[in-house]
């Protein structure tokens, strides 16, 4: 009861703010939509899409077979957890917690191998790394390939203390796993859409799209909503400030780099900002993975944990 009394006083201080503040309500709507319309739907729509055909037609078995063995080496992945690392790793947020998300669902993988795919496959892709940091914000070709290099292998060495603990924790759920070095693949007859025809097939993996990229923009709008009634507050708030480009990553980027002039300073920051994703992209995950039992908190924890990684070798490597 508490808890819901604070998130209605929260609803109704928010409800006061926008009634207040039209202008900024309105402004921060624009910019969220246009950023979801023209950056985020044509970037991620297509890839949900294809996730989709791919769960359900079958081509998760093409995938496993090609990429199961040499990334189930490299990450203790089951087969078909090969598929969650690519998307999380070329797709961008939030496709490796949907596609670890679907998996569980469709009872492909383990809910301890989703839990650990969760927390190390879930991030920003390569795409707007390049084009949007490297090239649009910061103006430094010289950066891409640290840029690069740190946002994706910090992850990745990540994953070695993350495996150890839920691959652990499913050892010890049952005798039979003690010897396991990787999570194990499962054959079931998962509920599926492979005997549809194809027109239906392909309809019910469009609209499976449609609502998973409108829930995206609809956080996307609420948050940049936030961000414009927050900056017109009056006064100057330095905590607020400081937190702000947490919210939201396309638009804690730029203020990162409009209020911290010196790239020494600045270009840390933003790394680890894109590591973690800002609360928007925790909200858009704990969407995903609805359904699935998977925690959302140990997830936060492991992203914030990877942001500071991040700033850390961008500094180290400033210095």
């Amino acid at each position: 009861m508490r808890k819901n009394a604070g998130i209605g006083i929260m609803t109704v201080l928010l409800f006061t703010a926008m009634l207040l503040s039209p202008k900024a309500v309105f402004a921060g709507a624009e910019e969220g939509l246009l950023l979801w319309f023209q950056i985020v739907f044509p970037t991620l729509f297509p890839f949900m899409l294809i996730s989709n055909l791919l769960l359900n037609s079958g081509g998760l078995g093409i995938i496993s077979r090609v990429f199961g063995r040499p990334l189930g080496r490299l990450f203790a992945t089951s087969r078909n957890g090969a598929f969650p690392v690519l998307a999380g790793f070329l797709c961008g947020y939030p496709m490796g917690a949907k596609v670890t998300s679907d998996l569980v669902r469709a009872r492909q993988i383990t809910k301890e191998e989703g839990a650990y795919l969760l927390s190390f496959c879930n991030n920003t892709s390569p795409v707007f790394i390049m084009n949007f940091i490297v090239w649009k914000t910061l103006g430094r070709e010289d950066l891409l390939v640290p840029t690069l290099g740190i946002l994706m292998i910090v992850p990745i060495l990540l994953s070695l203390p993350f495996r150890r603990y839920y691959l652990g924790r499913f050892r010890s759920g049952s005798p039979e796993h003690r010897t396991l070095r990787h999570f194990p693949d499962l054959d079931t007859d998962a509920p599926s859409l492979r005997n549809a025809g194809s027109s239906s097939l392909f309809d019910s993996c469009m609209m499976n799209g449609f609502e998973g990229i409108v829930k995206v923009g609809g956080y996307i709008i609420f948050f940049s909503i936030l961000i414009s009634l927050i900056q017109n507050i009056p006064g100057e708030h330095p905590v607020v400030t400081a937190l702000m480009p947490s919210l939201e990553i396309t638009n804690g980027i730029l203020m990162i780099h409009q209020s911290v002039p010196d790239i020494r300073t600045s270009w840390p920051l933003i790394l680890g900002l894109s590591s973690f994703g800002g609360f928007c992209s925790v909200a858009q995950t704990k969407c995903m993975i609805q359904g699935t039992d998977l925690p959302i908190l140990p997830y936060t924890v492991q992203k914030l944990a990877a942001a500071l990684a991040a700033s850390f070798l961008a500094y180290l490597f400033m210095q």
